[in-house]
């Protein structure tokens, strides 16, 4: 297998990240692509719920649960007051596969593609985060003022095609 290349998917909370995403996935695997997904949140997250036997365990102190079931598993790892790991360390933990989408990671320097939509009224991210390569949104472009940066590539939100085409265009080696 060719090695994992990464792409992500960038912009603020509420600008279509995740419903882009749920379009993206089957077009790339239509193609044939294996894919996998690391989603970052800002968020106290957890896969567990109480009471279960897993999260009994882990409030008792195990570092790492991992739960098998009939459909799938799942490792869990406490961190306890560590650092967030890096991107790069998140990435070796993944089975192979041809394509790791990343959702979040504004910060991370890997091509990015932000979703926006202006009627939110946010501003974009770019060009302040690094690897935005494109914008994809459901409306035109902002008009630039002479001496402003040109804008990146700007996609229709709606042509998944096209957003998935410009991925693996895109994609970096991991």
């Amino acid at each position: 297998m060719p090695p994992m290349k990464l792409f992500g998917i960038a912009g603020w909370s509420g600008m279509g990240k995740t419903t882009l995403l749920e379009r993206l996935t089957p077009e790339l695997t239509r193609r044939g692509l294996v894919v996998s997904l690391i989603k970052h949140s800002h968020k106290h997250i957890d896969v567990d719920r109480p009471g279960k036997d897993s999260h009994r365990l882990r409030e008792a102190g195990c570092s790492e649960v991992l739960l098998l079931g009939h459909d799938r598993w799942a490792l869990m790892h406490e961190l306890r007051g560590a650092p967030e790991p890096s991107l790069d360390y998140l990435v070796s933990r993944l089975q192979a596969c041809d394509l790791v989408l990343i959702e979040g990671f504004k910060h991370g320097d890997f091509p990015k593609l932000e979703v926006w939509r202006p009627a939110l009224g946010k501003e974009l991210l770019w060009p302040q985060w690094p690897g935005i390569a494109a914008i994809a949104s459901d409306g035109p472009a902002p008009p630039r003022a002479p001496g402003e940066a040109d804008l990146p590539a700007w996609l229709d939100l709606a042509d998944t095609a096209r957003i998935a085409d410009f991925a693996l265009a895109h994609a970096r080696p991991a």
